[in-house]
């Protein structure tokens, strides 16, 4: 069986990226499709894979300035000739999906969210950008080529895996198709409870929050509620965001950039908890965080909800507001969370159960489709 893997973007690592890793284990004679590669982006991932890019990728500066070209992904990520293939899996943001295969080949979608700015985060999407003014004059009338694209190049998956029960009904939704649930994988291993009474950095009562600086996450709301708090907040990450977070927030607040996994699972292990406000499609922070057995405080929405065991791995807040994490965080002492019963929570998504539930899926459903 000859295989290939495809996916959007390779351009930043992050949930979608560590998926990808696991399917490249399972298939490791797989090459990549991907429409732009930066190695010096990606940090050197997947440096040790065969990888093929489109036309997109002589654009220069293409990496950090993707978004730009909205109009070229569909025409890109039909130029790859995957013919050729037995299988295709696409991990798939947006245009991975979109791939043409031939009727002899099996597609398989593992489908983090359906496009998001082409449907339910479109306006919103759009205002939080800080796209050029004439780009951003000219996106609302490109959506309408897009969003038919998107709706189109839905129908060319023979079956989808979605990453959450909230992926699910978005995919029911606009694509009207059916979808199995898989969760996405977190490196239980890379993780370990620490004895945060000991000396150095065990010994603060920092919180903390992890990812990359964009809109939707609203890191905003949590710096806002934290300037009134004046509690310790440490951020790790980068993001488009981050120069407005540094300069709104105050000196109990620390931002510490992009840092190595050695050193993130350090932070994790020794917070007192880990902030989530955004609405993920799953969220795989939430999940890193209670494999070190440190819990969560969430914005009740999303994939928190298919991860965050309330009360006994974390607690919600309602809304979306400074106020409401303010009082959520206030109370946060009142619970007790034993840190074996969080990391145990969390290696039911572990991933060694990912890849087994991937092979499973796709052995099941290669013997359907070549009857």
């Amino acid at each position: 069986m000859k295989v290939a893997l495809v996916h959007d973007y390779l351009v930043q690592y992050g949930g979608a990226e560590r998926v990808l890793e696991c399917f490249a284990e399972i298939f490791p004679k797989a090459p990549i499709y991907t429409m732009v590669y930066d190695r010096k982006l990606m940090k050197n991932a997947f440096a040790d894979k065969k990888i093929i890019t489109s036309f997109l990728q002589k654009i220069p500066f293409i990496g950090s300035h993707h978004r730009l070209f909205p109009l070229l992904m569909p025409m890109a990520i039909e130029s790859f000739d995957l013919s050729e293939f037995d299988l295709i899996i696409s991990d798939s943001n947006s245009y991975a999906k979109g791939v043409i295969t031939s009727p002899q080949t099996l597609h398989i979608c593992y489908c983090h969210t359906p496009m998001r700015y082409a449907w339910d985060d479109c306006h919103q999407q759009l205002q939080e950008f800080d796209y050029p003014g004439i780009v951003k004059n000219f996106i609302p009338l490109a959506m309408n080529y897009i969003r038919l694209w998107d709706k189109i190049s839905a129908d060319r998956p023979n079956k989808y895996i979605a990453n959450s029960n909230f992926v699910a009904e978005r995919i029911k939704k606009y694509y009207q198709m059916d979808s199995t649930v898989i969760h996405p994988p977190v490196s239980a291993d890379k993780f370990k409870i620490r004895d945060r009474g000991k000396k150095g950095l065990s010994a603060q009562n920092y919180y903390l929050i992890v990812g990359r600086a964009l809109p939707y996450k609203r890191f905003d709301i949590a710096v806002e509620a934290f300037n009134k708090l004046g509690l310790p907040l440490k951020i790790i990450g980068q993001g488009p965001e981050i120069k407005k977070l540094r300069k709104a927030a105050r000196a109990n607040i620390e931002f510490l950039g992009y840092l190595s996994d050695k050193e993130i699972t350090r932070y994790y292990a020794c917070c007192k908890a880990l902030i989530f406000p955004q609405k993920e499609d799953f969220g795989i922070t939430a999940l890193e965080a209670m494999s070190a057995g440190r819990p969560v405080i969430a914005y009740r929405g999303g994939g928190a909800l298919e991860t965050v065991a309330e009360n006994k791995t974390g607690i919600f807040f309602d809304s979306q507001t400074p106020g409401t994490i303010i009082r959520t965080v206030k109370k946060f002492d009142n619970y007790y969370f034993n840190p074996k019963e969080i990391r145990e929570h969390a290696l039911g998504f572990d991933k060694k159960i990912f890849k087994e539930k991937i092979k499973k899926f796709v052995e099941n459903e290669y013997k359907k489709f070549k009857k």
